[in-house]
């Protein structure tokens, strides 16, 4: 997707944010020239899902609805054999799953899942608790952090908007499906640095308290903030 929007505006860089696999869906934001930079604010943020799980045995809704509790919070994960990373066990965080339909043997169930959580090995892990198995049929990423499906526009889109400003001029709805590069940070704890401390921040100098003149919001030692 990245390469096809390089191609539609003619741009030297493009990047996304989180891969999705061939046969999922939904939401992947892409960044253009500088806006790569700071992708990084966006890879390790947490994801929305809505999966169709199929159990290969029948079961009860409270039964289940209760195994999805049990799953809320830190598990432990192995990437399934199938993946681009190092099978390694290794803890995710499980934000909330809410089981939306029921039907028969098939789930559709929302996962709310810190970034690197694979959602079929969940969906996996909970039919053997279950005891009859189950595998994940379809996946929609309906969210990347603060950005939802809401917000989303098609590769076509991007072309008619592009070619509507190279054409006419009018470049009202290119700035409707490209967006400035601050819109990467808005669900970041931020923090406004002093006209005195910019070129020494900019030159790698570490930013000391003088050098701050408000903040938004509390943060911790080691999360990722936005400055300005």
């Amino acid at each position: 997707v990245a390469a096809w929007v390089k191609k539609i505006l003619g741009v030297e860089r493009a990047g996304h944010a989180g891969t999705l696999d061939p046969k999922v869906s939904g939401v992947l934001p892409i960044a253009v020239a500088e806006g790569t930079k700071v992708l990084m604010a966006l890879s390790r943020s947490d994801k929305v899902y809505v999966a169709v799980a199929k159990f290969h045995g029948d079961v009860d809704e409270e039964r289940l609805r209760a195994v999805l509790r049990e799953f809320q919070g830190e598990i432990y994960q192995k990437p399934p054999l199938r993946s681009a990373v190092k099978r390694q066990l290794r803890t995710r965080r499980v934000f909330s799953l809410e089981l939306l339909e029921l039907e028969g043997r098939y789930a559709v169930i929302k996962m709310h899942v810190e970034a690197g959580t694979y959602a079929r090995k969940i969906i996996h892990d909970i039919g053997e608790v279950l005891g009859v198995g189950a595998n994940m049929r379809e996946l929609r990423r309906v969210a990347v952090t603060c950005f939802t499906e809401d917000e989303a526009v098609t590769l076509q889109d991007v072309a008619d908007a592009y070619y509507i400003w190279k054409k006419y001029g009018d470049d009202t709805y290119l700035r409707s499906v490209l967006l400035p590069i601050e819109e990467i940070a808005r669900h970041l704890p931020k923090i406004w640095v002093r006209d005195s401390a910019v070129d020494a921040v900019c030159h790698g100098a570490p930013l000391a308290a003088p050098g701050i003149s408000k903040f938004e919001v509390p943060f911790s030692k080691g999360d990722i903030v936005a400055m300005f």
